[in-house]
């Protein structure tokens, strides 16, 4: 069967999902890597079963695991994002401590001086842009750097190695190994750094943060900043870019948005239902047999939960396939559900909601430019963005 999320085309990429999810909630079918796995794609079924506690994830089914020493392992994969309760719970309280609603909220201020300046540039460059390379990539990539405390001479390796270590199943063996591994080595000396000369940043507020007794290992706060510096971005960056093409797409809606700005954060949700960033959750473990619309899963069975359908369920949503800012209820599982549900939420939100309002204050008459073709929708597992968004301002 035709791999849908491997498509390079979006409009490709959404029919081949629609023709799974006309099967039935419940798909079982052979990823490109040649993993069997169970395909959800009823928003139902994927809200109950990304909350039951037999669907659990595992250490053992990391990217290129078969090629990754013990002690690389430990380094990458010994975050919240892949362990379960007891350790789950654990991880995840010491890291909200750290990682809290107000330090995302103070933020604001600079996000918005982040992109005006991107702005500024984009403007001063003429009038055509590519905004993906010059906005909706950068302001993330800067917003994250700034927020765990990455020194500015290391973001441009920085984005090229989170690029591999996020898209890991696309690359080879060796070249995962070697961009996690420069990953690794730059957190390991900010550790170091920051242990001894604390500055205001999430990696020292990570590394002091305590529980009583207990704190992150070595091991899992080098986890935890390898997930944050790896997915932390790169779902913001289609957030933001997949927000502008929609909008851009449906000029009546954004007609409407400006003249309500209010609408804002309604818009983004409806980003999120619509075209959200990620095509599918990483995978999941069935650890016990259960029962669900008419089918069994079976323990040991893997789990891929495929967003974009289930945000387009039209047992749950009326017109799903429409993209209306004015809906009652952008009901979606775009940052998940359940104990693994996005910590990072808020952050992407308000840093949508920023990039939005300025954009599209900035240029009042921004437009798509007339190449001809549909964007690009990169070939890869787990997010769905664009590659190049090419504007007239």
């Amino acid at each position: 069967m035709t791999q849908p999320f491997l498509q390079s085309k979006g409009t490709l990429r959404q029919q081949g999902f629609a023709e799974l999810a006309a099967q039935g909630p419940i798909n079982r079918l052979t990823l490109f890597t040649g993993v069997p796995v169970v395909l959800v794609t009823g928003y139902a079924e994927a809200r109950t079963l990304l909350a039951h506690p037999d669907v659990v994830r595992s250490l053992m089914e990391g990217p290129h695991r078969d090629f990754l020493t013990e002690e690389q392992v430990r380094w990458t994969d010994r975050h919240m994002l892949l362990v379960n309760p007891p350790d789950h719970t654990r991880l995840r309280k010491l890291v909200t401590a750290a990682f809290t609603r107000r330090r995302i909220d103070e933020l604001e201020p600079r996000i918005r001086e982040i992109a005006t300046e991107l702005l500024d540039g984009i403007a001063a460059a003429g009038d055509g842009a590519d905004l993906v390379e010059l906005f909706s990539y950068p302001l993330p990539v800067t917003v994250i750097c700034e927020l765990v405390g990455i020194p500015v001479e290391h973001r441009e390796s920085f984005r090229r190695w989170s690029s591999v270590a996020v898209n890991a199943p696309m690359h080879t063996p060796e070249e995962y190994i070697e961009a996690s591994g420069q990953i690794v080595a730059l957190i390991q000396e900010l550790i170091a750094v920051k242990t001894k000369e604390p500055a205001d940043d999430l990696l020292s507020a990570l590394a002091a943060v305590r529980d009583g007794g207990d704190r992150l290992s070595e091991d899992e706060l080098t986890s935890m900043i390898f997930l944050l510096m790896s997915a932390g971005h790169e779902t913001t960056v289609n957030l933001i870019t997949n927000g502008v093409h929609a909008l851009l797409e449906h000029p009546d809606q954004l007609a409407l948005l400006r003249a309500e700005p209010d609408r804002l954060p309604a818009a983004v949700e409806e980003v999120l239902r619509y075209d959200g960033p990620l095509q599918v959750t990483v995978p999941y473990f069935v650890q016990a047999p259960i029962e669900i619309a008419g089918e069994r899963l079976e323990a040991g069975e893997v789990l891929v939960f495929a967003l974009l359908p289930v945000n387009r369920d039209g047992r749950k949503v009326e017109r799903p396939d429409e993209f209306d800012i004015t809906r009652p209820d952008s009901a979606h599982l775009a940052f998940g559900h359940g104990i693994h549900h996005c910590l990072g939420a808020p952050l992407a939100r308000l840093e949508g909601r920023i990039a939005l309002e300025l954009l599209f204050d900035r240029f009042p008459n921004l437009r798509p430019a007339d190449t001809g073709e549909e964007p690009e929708r990169p070939p890869g597992f787990l997010l769905n963005g664009i590659r190049t968004l090419p504007v007239l301002l």
